[in-house]
């Protein structure tokens, strides 16, 4: 510590260098407060700050874990203000909310972590902050109102993470798997270049030379070690770098083991050579670095060519009407283009930012801010993706491409998350945080006993056991597994959230139905109207059941074909109930009997939809839907563990639907919303695992109460972001199959998991014993985690055949 003989606030007078309380940097013009140095204002300030706000034990996390501010202008991020440039940063924006994600390259430790995500208590503009470690990029949901973009990124600033604006992001983006594969392939080639022509000079060992060739056995050894600085300094980097941080978080990864082996390896070869003992060990380090990089480069191709499609386009199959010259044609997602017109409907998800084309438009942002509340949006202003719309239909003009990976990432909010974490995660960490230290340990036994058994042998040893042992493939084999599954599942028209949901469905032992939409569908229905409608009343009911995308709703619209556009006003869909609108000034109920005012009692064994207009029920539809395709032998197979059927309907279709389903299936009408959902709740208090299916509207709530909650339907632009899944409807007869592939999942996962404590076993044993050099550790290495990755594509593969020719034999 330095001796201070005197000081001031800002400048005392020292007999040695003191270094920054916040940044670890020398201070040349000292500052103080609470007896506690500091390199400039901005450190000292960032310092007040946190001790205002009791937030000092981010100093306890790690020392000096801050970064200098001595050149950080106050007017630095002004710019962010400007509409424009604020456009192009914020992901999400409102009057009381918005988005944005800030790349800062000074994240670098746990502390970074622990204060990036409490900036909620140093101003009360920030409403959350999320940290991604491996992209160093940081999340913030502030309010508007409360706290301009200039002032986020200048208070990131400020506590030392300054943020690195890049506009053109995206392209950025696309660049960066280039930049790394550019830069792992110069390491390889340096470290490639270095092993052959260490090689080349270690001949004279290799071939035993005499003692009169001694001195030039010498020579090659200098020799030697000037080519081995290169791939110490440069080709190994990695490997140190990532150590190193390690290190200074006082945690242990899977490269500090392989470091230490390289280094122990690099001195004790420098040592012999300088000693004159022996010419060391250098073609093994070179070696070493070339195979681990080959290795290394061999895993991001495998990893490249066998990875399920990461943004989802292939397995989330969101459609939107597009006009195409004077129709209204369904498009998927992704081939939307900026410029296009797209018509949403009531609860469709909006795909893409876009500019409203109507008078007015209300937006359930939910999927996006994790709140309910309806947000009114006038012609012109733009709605951003994600977005819900609520009432009647509008058109909008794309105005950015959205990819799904976008929309995927907000259906996975952590607001529609399952509370129970995968146990195979919590397995995976717990192995892979004591693993090293296990490693550590009997490298440290086998090389004591070594040194006393055979001294020679200890480095070659010692480094064989660090560079064999992997946990990689440990940690690869859920993700994998799940992953490959993923892929399955979507080319069947199962599209899964995460792949999380598979565990969950693996352990599933009562499936809960619902009727409409998912044991019956709308294909070729037989519709009668019973009652007394003008033409013009017609067409009010046929524009008002074409603002719902309810299947009943949608089935009516169909049966009751073109009319006149009518205008509808204070629209409203009640879930359970139905709809009401005003259409050319006349009130109009669509729906149940109780919500339409109809008190009296029919028979017919069929689903019935009542007609209001102007607070007088002038009639009922009758509609008649067929079965599902195979349903019936499905749900034989599925047995016991078919729990229930919940209807929202009348109990007219109970003989139909007692011949179809099991007899010990409870089968229970006129269920409400709340109804679903507490039946859900009742199950799992039973400590049942429960599949609810339904159709993602009525059923929201008791598909996010289940365990796994699947949303059927035949027009894939509606769902809810509660559920787990979206299953096409003509795939519900696969229900079982898709339960016998996740418990699949789950066993191929397990023995890949004693699969690779095999290999770790058997390696280790060959090393302790001395059988295995590392030149040979360094090739096995990688190639236990590959053949984790191929081990489990395969299987997969061959469990998905097996299953899916059963179920299409």
């Amino acid at each position: 510590m330095a001796v201070i003989h005197q000081y001031s606030d800002t400048q005392p007078l020292v007999d040695q260098d003191v270094h920054c309380y916040h940044c670890g940097e020398r201070c040349d013009d000292l500052l103080w407060q609470d007896d506690k140095p500091f390199c400039c204002y901005g450190c000292k300030t960032v310092y007040e700050i946190l001790s205002a706000n009791d937030l000092c034990e981010y100093y306890d996390l790690e020392n000096n874990p801050g970064t200098s501010l001595r050149h950080v202008s106050d007017e630095a991020y002004v710019y962010l203000d400007d509409a424009q440039i604020r456009k192009k940063l914020v992901s999400f924006d409102s009057e009381t909310f918005a988005r944005v994600q800030f790349y800062a390259p000074a994240i670098h430790c746990v502390s970074c972590i622990w204060l990036l995500e409490n900036l909620q208590k140093l101003t009360s503009g920030i409403l959350r902050s999320e940290v991604n470690f491996a992209r160093k990029t940081v999340t913030i949901d502030f309010n508007p109102t409360h706290i301009r973009l200039s002032e986020i990124a200048r208070l990131i600033t400020s506590v030392g993470y300054a943020p690195k604006i890049n506009l053109d992001a995206e392209s950025k983006q696309k660049t960066d798997a280039a930049v790394y594969d550019k830069a792992l392939v110069l390491k390889l080639s340096i470290a490639g270049f270095c092993f052959g022509n260490v090689m080349l000079f270690s001949f004279p060992e290799y071939l035993g030379l005499d003692a009169s060739d001694g001195q030039l056995g010498h020579i090659f050894s200098w020799l030697n070690i000037l080519l081995s600085l290169p791939v110490l300094l440069y080709s190994d980097a990695g490997y140190m770098v990532s150590a190193w941080k390690s290190y200074k978080q006082r945690q242990i990864n899977i490269d500090v083991p392989i470091a230490v082996g390289l280094i122990a390896l690099f001195v004790r070869s420098v040592w012999d050579i300088v000693s004159g003992y022996g010419p060391g060990y250098l073609d093994s380090f070179t070696g070493l670095v070339f195979f681990l990089l080959i290795g290394r480069w061999f895993q991001n191709k495998t990893y490249e060519s066998l990875a399920f499609d990461r943004d989802f386009k292939s397995y989330f199959p969101l459609a939107i009407l597009r006009k195409e010259k004077e129709n209204w044609e369904p498009v998927v997602v992704y081939n939307l283009e900026k410029g296009d017109q797209v018509k949403v409907r009531n609860m469709e998800i909006i795909p893409a930012d876009s500019l409203l084309l109507d008078d007015e438009a209300f937006i359930d942002y939910s999927f996006v801010t994790g709140e309910s509340k309806p947000v009114q949006v006038k012609k012109g202003e733009l709605i951003y993706a994600g977005g819900k719309l609520l009432g009647q239909p509008v058109t909008l003009l794309v105005e950015n491409r959205t990819s799904q990976s976008h929309l995927t990432s907000l259906w996975n909010n952590q607001v529609f998350q399952k509370p129970e974490e995968s146990k195979y995660k919590r397995l995976i960490d717990k192995a892979a945080k004591r693993f090293t230290w296990v490693i550590l340990g009997l490298t440290v036994v086998a090389g004591t006993y070594w040194y006393m058994a055979d001294p020679s042998q200890v480095w070659l040893i010692i480094t064989s056991i660090l560079i064999v042992a992997c946990p990689c493939a440990l940690a690869l084999t859920a993700p994998f597994t799940y992953g490959n599954m993923l892929r399955v599942f979507g080319k069947n028209k199962l599209y899964l959230k995460n792949a999380d949901v598979i565990e969950r469905m693996a352990n599933v032992d009562a499936v809960v139905f619902d009727k409409t939409g998912t044991v019956t569908h709308g294909h070729n229905p037989e519709i009668v109207f019973t009652g007394q409608l003008s033409a013009e009343e017609k067409g009010w009911v046929h524009t008002l059941t074409g603002y719902s995308t309810h299947p009943l709703s949608k089935l009516i619209h169909n049966y009751l074909g073109n009319s006149r556009a009518n205008v509808v006003e204070e629209f409203k869909e009640i879930p359970g109930k139905g709809l009401i609108g005003v259409v050319s000034g006349v009130p109009v109920r669509i729906g149940s009997a109780a919500f339409t005012g109809f008190h009296e009692r029919l028979e017919d064994m069929s689903s019935t939809v009542f007609i209001s207009i102007a607070d007088e029920v002038r009639g009922y539809f009758t509609v008649r839907t067929a079965v599902r395709k195979n349903i019936q032998k499905m749900l034989g197979r599925l047995g016991e563990r078919c729990e229930a059927m919940l209807s929202g309907d009348s109990s007219a279709d109970s003989v139909q639907m007692g011949k179809l389903f099991q007899p010990t299936t409870q089968l229970l009408f006129n269920q409400s919303p709340h109804d679903k959902l507490h039946y859900i709740s009742n199950l799992q208090h039973q400590h049942k695992r429960v599949m609810m299916l339904g159709d993602g509207l009525n059923d929201s709530g008791a598909l996010k109460q289940a365990d796994v909650g699947l949303a059927v339907t035949d027009d894939t632009g509606v769902f809810t972001p509660a559920c787990d899944g979206i299953l096409q409807g003509d795939r519900v007869s696969n229900l079982d199959t898709f339960l016998n592939l996740a418990k699949s999942a789950t066993r191929i996962m397990k023995a890949a998991f004693v699969l690779s404590f095999t290999y770790n076993a058997i390696a280790l044993s060959f090393a302790v014993t001395g059988h295995l050099t590392p030149l040979v550790a360094a090739i096995l290495m990688p190639l236990s985690s590959i053949c984790v990755v191929v081990f489990t594509t395969v299987a997969v593969n061959l469990a998905a055949k097996k299953q899916l020719s059963k179920q299409f034999a």
